[in-house]
């Protein structure tokens, strides 16, 4: 007698690699294999306040059914994640990646210019969530002819205590110092679309196809090119998240009293004060105004501290 056909679903733990709208490019834990899942409707519906309720770089538990169909059953506990407030207004913020080593933000001085504001709110966040961050001044090969204001923005961000990695993606200046930052650690890229983040990526993974694009030549800004957030694996260990193009990086789950905390150098010098509430505004003897008017916090930082205390205001407003 022939026993009968076992239709238990398989359960097995997975990490996420891609993220495609609804569906989901899982790597098992254990075997190694890769498979497409979608997210059972149970937990899409527990009225989760995200966008994107899975994130790649989420640990889930999944189950295969006898038809072969993949469905995500659990997401497990995060470690960390870097979030944003989401553009969509019906929702209250996106996960961008999450269980990560490192963080970097890729900026540029020209072809686009990176505002000074988008980075310092990307760091805000990376320090609320503990993301260690770097930043990748990219496209290097354009300040050639005026060092100093590469020197300038290096400046500011090293006396903020991050480190400045200065590279080129197209005559290859600095990348063997990039790709050692890289091996064996779990990086979440990000920036504005035209920074060449992709750019930058396919250097580490030639195998693969990431998609890159030219700069507009009209508006000197970049087209578009990631739509969905995806991991890659790199040959000497570790994984690179390559992540769309963000255009703002609203913040989230910040209090205005709590924000001089994520600005390390601020962080440093804020016991000082005079209040012990001290907004760092307006109040007199405040140790981190007193540090702006010496120089040892630059002052744009300062502006961008102020400008994400009056935007924020006014959007909770």
């Amino acid at each position: 007698m022939t026993a009968p056909k076992d239709t238990t679903p398989k359960s097995s733990t997975a990490l996420v690699m891609r993220s495609a709208g609804s569906l989901y490019t899982l790597r098992d834990e254990v075997t190694g294999e890769k498979t497409e899942a979608r997210l059972r409707g149970k937990i899409r519906l527990k009225g989760v306040r995200t966008t994107n309720p899975v994130a790649v770089g989420d640990i889930v538990e999944y189950e295969t059914g006898p038809s072969g169909e993949s469905m995500i059953t659990e997401i497990l506990p995060r470690r960390n994640y870097v979030i944003r407030r989401s553009p969509n207004l019906s929702r209250e913020s996106h996960i961008i990646a999450s269980n990560l080593d490192q963080a970097v933000i890729v900026a540029t001085l020209f072809a686009p210019q990176t505002s000074m504001e988008f980075i310092d709110r990307f760091l805000v966040t990376c320090e609320a969530y503990s993301v260690p961050a770097t930043i990748i001044l990219n496209k290097c090969d354009l300040v050639e002819g005026c060092p100093e204001e590469a020197a300038r923005f290096r400046d500011i961000y090293n006396l903020a205590g991050y480190r400045v990695i200065e590279v080129s993606a197209l005559t290859g200046s600095g990348m063997d110092k990039l790709g050692q930052y890289l091996e064996g650690k779990t990086t979440l890229f990000s920036g504005n679309s035209g920074v060449g983040k992709s750019s930058l990526i396919q250097k580490f993974v030639p195998g693969e196809q990431v998609r890159t694009a030219e700069i507009s030549g009209y508006h000197h800004k970049g087209r578009h090119t990631t739509t969905f957030a995806r991991m890659y694996e790199l040959s000497g260990g570790g994984y690179i998240i390559d992540t769309p193009g963000i255009k703002g990086f609203g913040l989230l789950e910040i209090e205005p009293g709590e924000l001089y905390r994520y600005f390390p150098e601020m962080m440093n010098i804020a016991p000082g004060c005079k209040f012990y509430n001290c907004t760092h505004v307006h109040e007199p003897g405040c140790a981190v105004v007193e540090a702006v008017a010496e120089g040892r916090i630059a002052d744009s930082r300062y502006i961008g501290y102020l400008k994400i205390l009056e935007e924020d205001e006014k959007y909770r407003k």
